[in-house]
């Protein structure tokens, strides 16, 4: 028989949390915990929606969720069905589930969760003034980071170009990675211009230069743009296969960005790397603001995704956006251990 409680959980950021859509300085999850009342097992999953991005960011969360749990409790399975609207349900759910079944929070086997390699991660640089970010970027390149995402939209575009020159002056693309996240910032009207001077710059990609649900637009940037674009918040809300492989088809960008509490749950998010697979489009997956408990599952899932199989080596992945466990000032211990650009799964207390 089994239980499940939710409990809801405030998570306070250490600096705000910066993106072209505002700040956040607090983050608000329901942590879900299923209960084995035979076996006394428990796992645990976090529930955690994005105000102004997520698509299930609704007044009667706790409903539908206690809805949901309800179900699980009846039938002893998760109603995928039902939660498609609802990613980070779905997620938190999944998660929880996966953690019950493992019986550790090695929720799959993986040379990562059996602590053979760490996941390589980008550096993420938050918004804001010229002068915080050179700092932040500072900060990451010292502790040995190969790779940089910097959020860019806040200050004016000169000074982000600014910004951008004097780091390739002093580190080249084979020495260092540059990824760029815009959320949807660039208008469309002098984007391509402003894709055209970071070109300049052996940028990696570009997240989302302007804002979803216009593909013609999106379509025509990612034809005509010097740089390789990446779609994040374009695929929200889209979670059945054949519409998955319409927007790809349409708008045919390089990668996709993944994000399990935004795009489908752990089902969801394998689907899309399946169909993007198909089309010759990469991929890689990062937290979404989650907790460690979120994020310690989007790690293990990472992992079995780009790690599993016998022509994969362990190190052959991209770098992931897994570098968000050190946010908060009050957030859940978990074994992860992240030594500069690297991301391990501490193998001697998996259970805590």
């Amino acid at each position: 028989m089994i239980k499940i409680e939710i409990t809801p959980r405030v998570f306070h950021f250490k600096q705000p949390a910066t993106t072209s859509r505002g700040a956040y300085t607090e983050r608000k999850s329901w942590m879900v915990t299923i209960t084995d009342t035979q076996t006394k097992r428990q796992g645990v999953g976090e529930c955690a929606p994005l105000p102004d991005l997520s698509c299930d960011a609704i007044a009667e969360y706790h409903s539908i969720l206690s809805a949901a749990c309800q179900h699980i409790e009846q039938t002893g399975t998760i109603n995928r069905q039902m939660l498609l609207p609802y990613p980070s349900m779905l997620f938190g759910l999944e998660t929880a589930m996966a953690h019950l079944q493992a019986g550790s929070y090695a929720l799959f086997n993986t040379p990562f969760s059996r602590g053979e390699a760490p996941i390589v991660i980008n550096g993420l640089v938050w918004m804001g003034s010229f002068d915080e970010m050179m700092v932040r970027i500072e900060e990451k390149l010292s502790q040995g980071f190969h790779c940089v995402k910097l959020k860019i939209g806040a200050i004016d575009f000169d000074s982000e170009l600014e910004m951008i020159k004097s780091i390739r002056k002093r580190f080249s693309y084979h020495d260092l990675e540059l990824r760029v996240d815009a959320n949807g910032g660039f208008c469309f009207d002098d984007a391509l211009y402003k894709l055209e001077l970071l070109s300049q710059y052996s940028i990696h990609s570009i997240e989302q230069p302007i804002r979803q649900r216009q593909w013609a637009n999106m379509a025509e940037l990612c034809r005509e743009s010097p740089l390789p674009i990446a779609l994040d918040e374009e695929l929200i809300g889209i979670n059945i296969p054949d519409m998955k492989r319409q927007v790809l088809n349409i708008i045919k960008p390089a990668y996709i960005v993944l994000k399990p509490s935004l795009h489908g749950g752990m089902s969801g998010t394998r689907e899309w790397v399946a169909i993007a697979r198909s089309m010759g489009i990469g991929s890689w997956i990062t937290s979404a603001l989650e907790s460690n408990v979120g994020l310690n599952a989007v790690a293990q899932l990472a992992a079995d995704i780009y790690m599993s199989g016998n022509d994969r080596r362990t190190h052959a992945i991209m770098p992931q956006g897994l570098g968000t466990g050190q946010l908060y000032t009050d957030n859940i211990p978990m074994p992860l251990q992240l030594k500069g650009e690297q991301l391990w799964f501490n193998t001697d207390n998996t259970t805590i």
